[in-house]
């Protein structure tokens, strides 16, 4: 096992990967944990901002393009950032079954399904855990002079 590879990531897939650890943690207790508390409630909030800032930056990510910089697993963190804030009012709204649905559902799919996909060859975090080399190669940006997406400029 080895951090270099994701040492010498690009920033933005720095961030993903540390807010997508940092959601499943506190996601796993908050599956374990006893519901309804003030302590459920702030860990959720935490768990809510975690996976926005991990969708987010998932959009920065980009190393399978199929319509420019997205690729299909981009399907994912647009049905994320709409579910969360749906979860969310759904609790405030009183339908908890409703809300645990979701949050289960987005913590199954957003972290467990689309994490496992990190581990395949080829991937930084397979040469993360397994201490594997791999070229990382993004199919965005275009230019090779920019080293992150948010360096690209768009053209108005």
């Amino acid at each position: 096992m080895t951090l270099q590879p994701l040492a010498s990531a690009s920033l933005e897939i720095q961030l993903h990967t540390i807010t997508a650890i940092a959601a499943f943690l506190v996601g796993v207790i908050q599956l374990i944990a006893r519901k309804g508390t003030p302590s459920h409630r702030m860990r959720g909030r935490i768990w809510v901002a975690l996976m926005a800032v991990t969708a987010v930056s998932s959009l920065f990510v980009n190393t399978n393009c199929v319509w420019g910089p997205f690729g299909p697993i981009h399907l994912l963190t647009l049905l994320t950032l709409i579910m969360l804030p749906i979860g969310v009012i759904s609790a405030r709204r009183g339908n908890i079954g409703r809300h645990a649905r979701i949050m289960t559902f987005l913590f199954i799919a957003a972290l467990l399904i689309a994490g496992a996909f990190t581990f395949i060859p080829g991937r930084i975090m397979h040469d993360v855990v397994f201490g594997t080399t791999s070229t990382h190669e993004r199919c965005w940006p275009v230019d090779p002079d920019q080293t992150t997406l948010l360096q690209t400029r768009i053209p108005v």
